[in-house]
């Protein structure tokens, strides 16, 4: 299905986004557009929302397994607006949100769904999943310009940290139980990316409710959706494999020419399951087995 604005199709659809989980993905440009659409159907989500400019193109193949919804991607805030009208329209069914060449993973996610994890997460209580951004790259960016390749892909073994999040109404103390996380690719070329863009965590997944809101830094207006566990127990996290950041660094005019390979002694060749993100620290499953 195809709709001309988000609007539309929320007068239309808003039921079809009852039962989810429901994943949208912001489509800056085609790289990997498609992979990444069918990465969220296998994994078990139900629906998966594209937001699009009408010139990207699909194959009629993943079209027709996909909803399609006209978006202005360079509005300010892009994702966040659309999420939050999507959190009003459908309160109380779990959405994720990504861009392309963007992959969820999550503990075990090779012989579990999503939908799995979702339902064990609700019964513990849990209404949000933290997730690490871990930044993927090619290996060899003479052979891969726009440093993009499921083939050869990279990322960082080493080098990740974590500082506590500042409480603003108690500058003495932070946060409980929130952390800001960095590292990658965002760590290791810091002068090229804005300070207020160098995290690396967003609450990706995360259960609608009445007045959330997603603010502009991924995290969320209810406090305890930005926790990394709960009071009694560690929680299941996820992580988002992505070459977005490695895409900008390499597209954008004041970081193209002064980077001319992003593999280093610290680089690691992944292998596209969990297990590797879970030995490496990069997730855990918590309760989850």
């Amino acid at each position: 299905m195809q709709y001309t604005s988000l609007s539309t199709f929320l007068d239309k659809e808003r039921d079809s986004l009852a039962k989810g989980p429901v994943a949208i993905i912001l489509a800056e440009d085609a790289v990997e557009l498609e992979s990444t659409l069918r990465h969220h159907l296998e994994i078990g989500f139900r629906t998966v929302l594209l937001l699009a400019n009408p010139q990207i193109a699909l194959s009629d193949t993943v079209a027709a397994l996909i909803t399609r919804v006209e978006y202005d991607i360079y509005q300010r805030n892009a994702i966040q607006t659309a999420v939050n009208q999507l959190i009003e329209a459908a309160p109380n069914t779990w959405l994720y949100y990504g861009y392309n060449a963007e992959y969820l993973f999550f503990p075990f996610c090779e012989s579990r769904n999503v939908r799995e994890m979702i339902a064990f997460h609700t019964e513990e209580r849990g209404s949000a999943l933290l997730s690490y951004v871990i930044d993927l790259y090619a290996e060899d960016l003479n052979k891969h310009p726009n440093a993009v390749s499921l083939e050869d892909a990279m990322l960082d073994k080493s080098g990740y940290y974590a500082l506590g999040r500042p409480d603003p109404a108690n500058h003495n103390h932070a946060r409980e139980r929130q952390l800001d996380f960095f590292g990658g690719l965002r760590w290791r070329f810091e002068e090229h990316i804005p300070t207020a863009r160098r995290k690396i965590d967003r609450i990706a997944l995360f259960r609608a409710k009445p007045g959330l809101r997603l603010r502009p830094n991924f995290t969320f207006s209810d406090e305890e959706y930005n926790t990394y566990a709960c009071p009694w127990h560690h929680n299941i996290t996820t992580a988002v494999v992505s070459f977005r950041t490695a895409k900008a660094l390499k597209s954008n005019p004041g970081s193209r020419y002064d980077i001319h390979e992003f593999k280093w002694h610290n680089s690691t060749k992944f292998q596209w399951n969990s297990q590797q993100l879970m030995d490496l620290g990069l997730m855990e499953p918590g309760q989850w087995f």
